[in-house]
């Protein structure tokens, strides 16, 4: 059976069933969440969910909001460059990106560019530790992160401004409109970030960042309307257009750029009926790129992907305490250009889920998918977690899970380096978390092990002059530790936030050296990553102060010492006042890197020194 009928046959049995039931009205949400699963169904792992207050306190990429405020480390290959996330000692392309609740990894990278991902055209931005493969598929091993437009139907209308200006011509600018009625739901996000980025290395006094500047707009358009009490039809739609000039390591080199062009569409129809909740999901994304080896030529090479999505999600609530969810899935991409010749690719899935709330203190959730591929094997995948609150104060975690990775178009077909007979990635995992928690406190200790098989890693290719190739790692264990805090003391007027995430993290690579099997870390995985932030709020006056240290980390395979990115500590400050009395009008001052650290995250690729933002935000 093809994977089309399969899925084709799966959706109407789901149909008919529902339609069999009860059709008792229920009443609908008066917010509605775009992605239900990750709370229902990730209860026994750490989620960190990042709000507008967050938000707005870091720019506009989202590679600096969980740089600053999350366990990931990032692979930034310059400000406003190329950034890729090691999420618990994964690779980059091991971290799922969600956008309301599809996942967006490119077909060509198996990974997301958080670099191309502005935050401020988001309602809230979730960060997920571990595994996910049951509920997101590919990519899910290492963590997740979901970008969410939710809708709120209620009698509102406003809008926001806001506008930064900072050093080397950087410019952000974003508008927000808000309108809706217990009917509909209307919500726009325009953003435009541009800069110059030409800014002089720290320590001397006349090398420049060259050729790095860069400019991306976006739009995000979210609407939701009930069309009675049990059906509503939602759509989210968002195109993103970039350009980047890469930034050079030697004058000498010859100038380059990329232009981005990405495009995503889904259209949700929600119906209830007594105890089921029905969700059929149509989706279609696409992304295409030009590279220009020399930014005075017209030849360029490209890339063109474009995947339709249907899915199906069934849920039943047994009673109050017992739910259960269906999933059925099936997309398919086609690809095309300068190294690849019109490839495809089919997968389908059907997933099974169940939470218990067995008493008030204890629950669990348990998920199996059996994933259908055309290329690379039928993986059977699965998920356990569990919880129980031992006091008023303190909860134990327990969560286990098979993921995996498919290879890439990239992975599989780059021209020179491509290597078409690479492996899928097969991940289990386990961890154990401990929560400790009060009214105004909660703190976080989670440790965790990753036994990774045919791991997908690109890594210098010896004698090649500085060429990479892809290759499966036989097998890699990572481990660690991870402590996430958040304390709001209050004293009188005066509040108080404080919050901190502390990661150690070790990953490791099997080889054989000399006939000895060795375990060496993965490049660019520090052992170590700390992030604390303070803010302060006096009636209309908002200060805050951030951190951010890195340890050190290989860059080579075989971990030589000599061949180490430093480590570096970065500090940033700012300060808000709101001249509004019934609306918020704020004009704020921010300091980033105020110690002018020198650093760079990945070999030669120098990130400015200090720096100066001044900026507005205008609710209305």
């Amino acid at each position: 059976m093809t994977l089309k009928k399969l899925f084709a046959f799966c959706l109407l049995l789901l149909c008919q069933i529902i339609m069999a039931q009860n059709d008792t009205i229920n009443k609908l949400k008066e917010v509605v969440v775009s992605d239900a699963n990750l709370k229902k169904y990730s209860a026994s792992q750490l989620v960190q969910v990042l709000n507008d207050s967050v938000i707005s306190k870091n720019a506009s990429s989202l590679t600096s909001l969980l740089n600053f405020n999350t366990v990931i480390y990032f692979k930034e290959n310059g400000f406003g460059m190329t950034s890729g996330p090691s999420f618990r000692g994964t690779t980059a392309a091991q971290t799922a990106v969600i956008w309301n609740g599809i996942n967006i990894n490119s077909q060509f990278l198996g990974q997301t560019d958080f670099n191309t991902i502005g935050t401020r055209d988001f309602n809230s931005i979730a960060v997920k530790a571990g595994g996910g493969s049951v509920l997101y598929g590919s990519s899910a091993i290492g963590g997740s992160i979901h970008l969410n437009n939710d809708l709120r139907f209620k009698n509102e209308f406003s809008n926001q401004v806001f506008f930064s200006l900072g050093s080397y011509n950087t410019l952000s600018a974003n508008y927000r409109i808000n309108a809706s009625s217990d009917k509909y739901s209307l919500q726009v996000n325009i953003s435009r970030n541009s800069s110059d980025n030409d800014f002089k290395y720290p320590g001397t006094t006349d090398q420049r960042n060259i050729n790095g500047e860069y400019y991306n707009t976006s739009m995000n358009t979210t609407f939701g309307y009930k069309i009675d009490a049990k059906n509503t039809i939602k759509a989210y739609s968002q195109f993103y257009d970039a350009e980047r000039h890469f930034s050079l390591i030697t004058p000498t080199e010859t100038k380059t750029k990329y232009n981005d062009f990405n495009t995503r569409n889904l259209l949700e129809w929600e119906s209830l009926f007594n105890s089921f909740t029905s969700k059929l999901k149509l989706a279609h994304i696409g992304e295409s790129y030009k590279y220009f080896a020399n930014i005075n030529s017209e030849l360029f090479t490209y890339g063109k992907v474009e995947t339709s999505i249907i899915k199906y999600d069934l849920a039943f609530d047994v009673n109050d305490k017992i739910k259960l969810n269906t999933i059925v899935d099936y997309s398919r991409n086609k690809g095309y250009g300068s190294s690849i010749d019109n490839a495809k690719r089919e997968v389908g899935s059907a997933s099974l889920l169940l939470s218990h709330l067995v008493t008030e203190k204890w629950d669990y959730n348990a998920s199996i998918r059996q994933e259908v591929t055309d290329n690379f094997g039928n993986p059977f995948l699965f998920s356990f977690g569990t919880r129980y609150q031992f006091t008023d104060f303190y909860r134990v975690k327990f969560n286990a899970s098979k993921n995996f990775r498919m290879p890439t178009y990239n992975d599989l077909f780059w021209e020179g380096s491509g290597n078409p007979d690479l492996r899928r990635e097969t991940s289990y995992q386990a961890e154990i978390g401990n929560e400790f928690f009060t009214k105004n406190f909660s703190v976080s200790l989670t440790t965790y092990y990753n036994s990774i098989k045919d791991l997908l890693r690109w890594v210098p290719t010896e004698g090649s002059g500085g060429a990479w190739s892809p290759e499966n790692t036989d097998k890699v264990r990572a481990y660690g530790a991870e402590i996430v805090l958040e304390w709001r003391p209050k004293i009188g007027n005066n509040n108080f936030t404080v919050n901190g995430t502390y990661a150690y993290t070790v990953s490791e690579s099997k080889q054989i050296i000399k006939g000895e099997s060795v375990y060496k870390q993965l490049i660019y995985v520090p052992y170590h990553k700390l992030t604390g932030s303070v803010s302060y709020n006096w009636k209309k006056v908002s200060s805050y102060f951030q951190y951010l240290y890195n340890g050190d980390a290989y860059t080579t395979p075989f971990n030589n010492p000599a061949s180490k990115v430093k480590d570096y500590n970065i500090g940033n400050i700012g300060v808000d006042y709101d001249f509004g009395k019934k609306n918020s009008y704020k004009l704020g001052i921010q300091a980033l890197n105020i110690w002018n650290e020198n650093y760079q995250p990945v070999t030669n690729r120098q990130m400015p020194g200090r720096n100066y933002t001044i900026y507005i935000n205008l609710n209305f």
